[in-house]
Parts: structure tokens; sequence; C-alpha cells
């Protein structure tokens, strides 16, 4: 599964993305930054639906390890490390050991948490 990449292509640029490596998609404006493991963010022009339509068509099953996160962010649920409700903060860890946090509404956030509590009493049984 690491091998599987996702393909961003634009008038100007070609980005070949191993899914692995996407920490988080952020929207911005008409825009979406990619933020990769490593530190590295890459700004793309695409909105964030674009995007997610994109993930669904390119990686179809492989696609569900990301979530679509309120309004602003589509996520990589192998990365998620720390949900703070309170402070309405994401954090991620990724593959190199590197920390990376985002902001979210505390709805997203719950739901979210939700979502991977669920997920985890399906896996206990």
């Amino acid at each position: 599964m690491s091998d599987v990449c996702l393909i961003i292509s634009t008038n100007s640029d070609l980005l070949r993305l191993r899914c692995n490596s996407i920490v988080c998609v952020e929207a911005d404006g008409n825009y979406s930054q990619v933020r990769l493991s490593g530190g590295e963010t890459r700004l793309v022009t695409m909105q964030l639906g674009q995007m997610e339509q994109l993930i669904a068509k390119q990686l179809g099953a492989h696609g569900s390890r990301f979530i679509r996160i309120g309004r602003s962010l589509i996520v990589n649920r192998e990365h998620i490390w720390h949900i703070n409700l309170g402070q309405q903060k994401l954090e991620f860890c990724d593959a190199m050991s590197q920390r990376h946090s985002v902001q979210a509404s505390r709805e997203a956030l719950k739901d979210l948490k939700d979502l991977i509590e669920k997920e985890n009493e399906g896996i206990k049984r």
C-alpha cells in the first residue's frame, strides 16, 4: 500500500505523491495546501472539494485512509496522533517522527474522535 500514489496535475505542474507521505490537505481559498511528512508543504491550484474528488477517483479503496474534517481539512487517518477538543487542535506524527498540528472546529474534531473510537471498537470484537 505504501507505493500507492496520488497524481496532482495542473496546467503548469505535476506532483506525484505517495499516499503515506501526505499528512493532510488544508483549504486555502481557491487553493489547497498539501502537508507532507518531513514538514514540506505544497500549494496546489485546486479547491479542497476538488482534492477530495481526486482522492476518491484515483485511489479508490486506498482513499479511505483520508477523511474530510469540516469545511477546510482532509486528514490522513494513519498520521493522527492526538485530538484535543478543548484546544480545538489535531496533531499528527508522520513516519519521520515529525509532528504537525492544525486547528479545527470542536464539532469536526468530536466527529473524528467518535469515528476513530467506533472503528476501534469494531477491531476489538
